[in-house]
């Protein structure tokens, strides 16, 4: 099985930027790309925020976003522990899968990081090869962000995760030399023999969707989005 229009947005860490990504890309699609539509699966969340976000931004229903919740803001295992339930995969395959046939492609955002468990036996590495989901690897722009960046793609390497590239995300206002400083984008690519293909800017409102499709423009989006070419615009 493969969904040759979907992408994985996953991370180094929590609170690295996925959500942030994958609303620009969304804001960015529906701007442009009006004549194809696509979906928005957050498979598991625990505690509040991406798909009541999701819910607010492109008025869609929390529960087809998100097939799976947990209250307590932790790995799914713990948090599944704590209400004494276990993860359950089958539902949110079954998301998956209807979201294959009702859009044209689909942006799936992973929780917490590449590494993070989904169950007590697999991460979200894992579920990227299980579904055969290109991916995108979100890493925040701070001190540190070289060694994550590199311990990450050898992760997605080690599990046969297609990774199409990294994307640098601005966790906090950055000067050019802060970047360059804490997350060389030509240190990051000689480490890891992948591609960076752009900085996002930190955003004082990541609810504005007009600034969010200009942000995403500014990606090598043709390396993320398998959309015509045409269909590119700035």
């Amino acid at each position: 099985m493969s969904l040759l229009n979907a992408l994985l947005i996953t991370a180094t860490d929590t609170e690295a930027g996925k959500t942030v990504l994958t609303t620009a890309l969304a804001a960015y699609l529906r701007t442009y790309c009006a004549h194809q539509t696509w979906g928005i699966l957050k498979p598991i969340q625990t505690g509040k925020g991406d798909c009541e976000l999701y819910s607010q931004l492109f008025a869609l229903a929390p529960d087809a976003v998100t097939p799976l919740r947990f209250d307590a803001p932790l790995a799914p295992p713990l948090a599944a522990a704590k209400e004494g339930r276990r993860v359950d995969m089958e539902p949110v395959w079954q998301a998956f899968e209807t979201m294959r046939q009702q859009y044209d492609g689909l942006l799936v955002e992973a929780l917490g990081g590449l590494g993070s468990p989904i169950t007590h036996e697999t991460t979200v590495a894992d579920l990227a090869w299980d579904w055969r989901l290109p991916t995108v690897l979100v890493v925040p722009v701070k001190l540190g962000a070289i060694g994550q960046a590199v311990a990450n793609v050898a992760l997605a390497r080690q599990t046969r995760v297609h990774l199409k590239g990294i994307v640098l995300n601005c966790v906090q206002p950055c000067t050019e030399e802060d970047i360059e400083n804490w997350a060389s984008a030509d240190l990051i690519q000689s480490l890891t023999r992948t591609p960076v293909l752009g900085v996002m800017p930190h955003l004082t409102d990541p609810t504005d969707l007009a600034q969010l499709a200009q942000v995403a423009s500014n990606l090598a989006l043709e390396r993320l989005i398998p959309v015509p070419l045409g269909a590119m615009r700035v």
